[in-house]
């Protein structure tokens, strides 16, 4: 494989909170590893977010930066564009929030998201959900059970196009009680698991790939170093201490 790749990190200067950065490490190994060309652009709150991009990254913050970030990514308009273009787009916890309809600022008050999934995140009044997270992704996107870390505030309501992400088998997701993590729609992903969560789940890096690539398949790359983490993951997961 020799195509180009582009890859966004989206306001790492804002939403780059529990490694989340980690992610952009993961996609731009997994794609060389298939003998790939990356051009990795870490794009800061004061550039504007380039439209030619194939995938996406955006990480979690806490709630100031991330309402500073989501008014920039409204007034700045490249991050929409590039989703209207068919741009792979991958969210975690504050940047998954940004990317719906709506959610609760840190001044308390509704702030507009981006629109791109249709979810709606709301602040949760118990307790905060913090833990290890084992999950079942979406049967339709075949792939293994996935693990992370959560740690938010937030309740995320989907909408009727939007589908869960997984199910948890252990943690909160969602915060809704139904059991649902994340959301996702063709291009458009998001997930309240940090870890970084392609660092503990590269097949994630692997599946935006295929969709930037429009490929069915990857040549294999060897995963043992992967399958040894995943192992204790999981145990820590469901034997939590």
């Amino acid at each position: 494989m020799n195509n180009g790749l582009r890859l966004v990190w989206v306001y790492p200067d804002l939403l780059s909170t529990y490694g989340d950065q980690g992610n952009a490490l993961v996609v731009e190994r997994r794609a060389r590893q298939r003998g790939l060309d990356v051009q990795r652009v870490d794009v800061r709150s004061d550039q504007p977010v380039p439209t030619s991009g194939d995938i996406y990254l955006i990480g979690g913050g806490e709630d100031r930066p991330q309402r500073l970030a989501a008014e920039r990514l409204r007034r700045d308009g490249g991050l929409a564009r590039a989703a209207s273009n068919g741009a792979i787009i991958f969210s975690v916890c504050a940047g998954y929030q940004i990317l719906g309809h709506e959610f609760v600022n840190d001044l308390g008050e509704r702030e507009q998201g981006l629109g791109l999934l249709d979810v709606v995140s709301t602040r949760g009044e118990g307790a905060r959900c913090v833990g290890d997270v084992l999950a079942d992704i979406d049967p339709q996107l075949g792939l293994p059970p996935l693990t992370g870390f959560e740690n938010h505030q937030g309740v995320t309501h989907l909408g009727p196009t939007a589908r869960p992400f997984a199910r948890v088998q252990f943690g909160r997701g969602n915060g809704t009680g139904d059991g649902t993590e994340g959301a996702y729609n063709d291009t458009v992903f998001g997930t309240y698991m940090h870890g970084p969560v392609m660092a503990r789940n590269p097949q994630i890096a692997d599946l935006l790939l295929k969709l930037a690539l429009d490929v069915n398949a990857l040549p294999p790359t060897d995963d043992r170093w992967y399958e040894a983490l995943r192992a204790e993951r999981i145990a820590s997961a469901t034997q939590p201490a």
